[in-house]
């Protein structure tokens, strides 16, 4: 369901920078075939041997993950274990169902460009359809005709049409200039690209966005062609609580109970867009045991770090942001309780969420890092890696001290904790000080001045200081009660930014102090200070903090910039790296880009218990009466009582071992005939560990059963003309024309059986 890490959630400084491709060669746009591989030096060393994983702190066959390419299809792979011919035309097929959306997967369920996706993928849009005296959010929306379908503004979603490997087509660019040249090389290589493939596919209708994708971190290089439909209709949403059933307390868990999908419609100068290829709707679903092939865009994941990399997230990176989320957390929490009101019209419950959506996931990125097996399965990995290398001399000399090297950032990352802890986030809009965004604004708004920067430049920094939003005293005076605890905690008490920040004070008393002396804790006032400059402002106790910050923080900055840098291009050699060895065997880490992953339909032990391999609605409802009070699991009017013809014992969701990750929200789950299944929209909280290593014998990835969805829409919704689509491929303009077209049917059927 949700990312892993929320995209407006905190996050530590990026680690992704442009990579430094080390091999290939030039090859022209192609739709998937005949892309070059480099020589396979040898195959992973545990599959040269018997399985070793009856030893749990072995690598395992998988651990690295199933999150394979389409450059790079597991055709032999898939044919042996699922016994189907999956060859390109397979592929081709699938790639060409299925859609990246903002943030999420979708996917053709119809030959008139119906979409199936997730509720919560599409919530924002749900939203911004509504017209005055709606509320489609909260109390569902149905196109009952083509008509009634509505446009989503700013809205689109993307197709990968073809696929082109430009390694080294990017390394030969950065080969021939020096070392101060080479990311502008890159970036130069990048825009050639890109402007190759819009020009090539310029005739393929709405438009060409052309994404170069660096995977195994930046070893290998792929130019992505992406057909982008920018004319994208809403045609039904469940109700809030259907599709987020359960709420907080049951995200990354199961058994599960959420209706949580969604339909969308493509269009194409104003009629239905008919894609190539599109999934057939399962009326018969699946049982245990059975494969499923799920197919969408994984966010980034950490599988291929070294044990270094990982040992530094696991001792500084991954704590330092558990400790601000759970801060925020708790100062949200404390005012949303003594100011209830206030704090639902601000929507507090909702920045809760994204904060308790990745407190959840990195406790269980953690708990990961933490287990002595997995990291036990990782060194081994890591040495059979390195045996690899050896035994090759040319690799030998390339890539000896790689690790090492990789080693020695990390320590030098390590260095920098107390910065990168005392100032995670800290200009986040929704999470941090708006009076200290304000003070780091003015300052640069003065900074500017004294240099003589030209009026429209000043303009500019006076209009950023404008959009500052002011925030409740009390919510604003926890928050930045928060930071100084941060600063308190990760500097000491004699570091000259506490001294500053506290004044002999504790945290929240100095936060109230800084408040009801500070000009800029009121937007209005801070821009009116500004703008006079006197005397009095630079005696603000804001901008006199912040005088005290950014000397250390710049410093911060810069080193842990330069130490970031540093890592991209080792990282990039260490994929070049892995690539030599194991080619396209061990797939790459997520990286939002199109994926297909396997497993099968299989429930778990859990808790001392089983966890079926489906729930179905008796468990919603009973949920529901179980916890009467519980907004969590409240259901919509019309679903309070269960609504006549609904079968209860209909599945409802399902688990699978699929390798899926934030990114996946919405993917469909297929059969080997792509017969549409499920909708993936979370994971277990077992599954958390697939940041660094794909467990199979623990992870699930939670799907929306096509049966319930049908079931819904049929009983619940009265979207026939919905369910006609789905089942006949038939485009009805109007519920009345699907409801002719069925009771045409029936009599067809009463005839034939008299």
């Amino acid at each position: 369901m949700r990312s892993a890490t929320c995209p407006t959630c905190p996050s530590t400084p990026s680690r992704r920078f442009p990579p430094d491709p080390l091999a290939g060669s030039r090859k022209g746009f192609t739709a998937l075939a005949g892309l070059a591989l480099t020589v396979v030096v040898a195959l992973p060393l545990w599959a040269q041997a018997p399985d070793a994983r009856n030893d749990p702190r072995s690598a395992g066959r998988f651990d690295y993950g199933k999150m394979w390419t389409f450059e790079y299809p597991p055709r032999e792979y898939f044919s042996q274990t699922y016994g189907f011919p999956a060859d390109d035309a397979w592929f081709e097929r699938v790639r060409l169902s299925v859609l990246r959306i903002p943030g999420c997967s979708a996917s053709f369920v119809s030959p008139f460009g119906l979409v199936a996706t997730n509720h919560h993928c599409v919530r924002d849009a749900v939203s911004r359809v509504g017209r005055p005296g709606e509320n489609p959010l909260d109390e569902g929306f149905y196109a009952a005709s083509l008509e009634d379908e509505r446009r989503i503004d700013g809205y689109h979603a993307d197709q990968l049409i073809a696929i082109e490997d430009v390694t080294g087509e990017v390394l030969e660019a950065m080969q021939r200039v020096g070392d101060g040249d080479r990311e502008q090389a890159r970036a130069e290589a990048y825009a050639r690209i890109r402007a190759r493939g819009e020009r090539m596919y310029a005739d393929r209708g709405d438009s060409i966005w052309v994404q170069v994708v660096s995977l195994y971190n930046g070893g290998r290089q792929s130019a992505y062609v992406f057909r982008r439909f920018t004319d994208v209709r809403l045609v039904q949403a469940v109700e809030l609580q259907l599709g987020f059933f359960g709420g907080d307390p049951d995200n990354f868990t199961y058994p599960r109970y959420a209706l949580d999908f969604a339909f969308l419609r493509i269009y194409e100068n104003e009629a239905p867009h008919q894609p190539a290829q599109h999934l057939k709707w399962s009326e018969h679903g699946v049982i245990e045991g059975d494969a499923v092939f799920v197919i969408g865009n994984p966010g980034e994941t950490n599988r291929l770090k070294t044990v270094a990399q990982l040992e530094y997230q696991r001792d500084v990176e991954v704590p330092a942001l558990i400790g601000f989320l759970e801060s925020r957390l708790d100062a949200l929490e404390a005012y949303r309780t003594e100011n209830a009101a206030e704090a639902e019209a601000l929507g507090v419950h909702n920045r809760m969420f994204l904060l308790s959506n990745a407190l959840k996931a990195s406790q269980g990125r953690l708990a990961a890092l933490r287990d002595p097996v997995i990291m036990a399965r990782k060194s081994d990995a890591e040495g059979k890696l390195r045996e690899a290398l050896r035994a090759d001399p040319g690799l030998d000399a390339r890539y000896a001290d790689l690790f090492d090297r990789l080693g020695e950032i990390q320590r030098g990352k390590a260095a920098h904790a107390a910065a990168s802890g005392a100032f995670l986030a800290q200009t986040n809009a929704l999470f941090a000080s708006a009076t200290l965004r304000r003070a780091f604004a003015a300052d640069a708004y003065r900074a500017a001045r004294t240099a003589g920067a030209p009026a429209d430049t000043l303009e500019l920094l006076r209009l950023e200081l404008l959009r500052i939003a002011d925030q409740p005293a009390e919510l604003e005076a926890r928050i930045l009660a928060a930071r100084f605890a941060d600063f308190e905690r990760y500097f000491g008490p004699d570091h000259n930014i506490v001294r500053s920040a506290l004044r002999g004070s504790k945290a929240a008393e100095a936060a109230e102090a800084l408040l009801a002396a500070s000009a800029l804790r009121d937007s209005a006032a801070a821009v009116r200070a500004v703008s006079s400059d006197g005397p009095e402002l630079a005696e603000d106790p804001a901008l006199q903090l912040v005088a005290a910050i950014l000397p250390v923080s710049r410093a911060y900055r810069e080193g842990f910039s330069r130490l970031l840098a540093d890592e991209s291009e080792l990282e990039a050699e260490l994929g070049g790296a892995r690539f030599a060895v194991y080619g396209r065997s061990v797939p790459p880490d997520g990286t939002f880009s199109p994926r297909i992953t396997d497993g099968v339909v299989r429930g778990y032990e859990y808790n001392g218990t089983l966890a079926p391999p489906y729930t179905t609605f008796y468990g919603l409802y009973d949920r529901y009466f179980s916890q009467p009070d519980r907004i969590d699991w409240a259901l919509p009017a019309r679903w309070v009582r269960p609504p006549p013809g609904l079968d209860l014992a209909t599945p409802l969701n399902f688990v699978s071992t699929a390798d899926t990750y934030g990114g996946n929200s919405g993917s469909p789950a297929v059969t080997q005939d792509l017969s549409l299944v499920g909708l993936n929209f979370d994971r277990n909280i077992e599954g958390l560990s697939r940041d660094f290593i794909y467990l199979p014998e623990r992870g699930r990835n939670v799907m929306v059963d096509v049966r319930a969805i049908r079931a819904a829409l049929d009983q619940v919704y009265d979207a026939d003309r919905l369910v006609q689509e789905l089942l006949t491929g038939r485009l009805f303009e109007t519920e009345r024309e699907a409801d002719a077209a069925m009771d045409a049917a029936l009599d067809t059927v009463r005839e034939t059986d008299g």
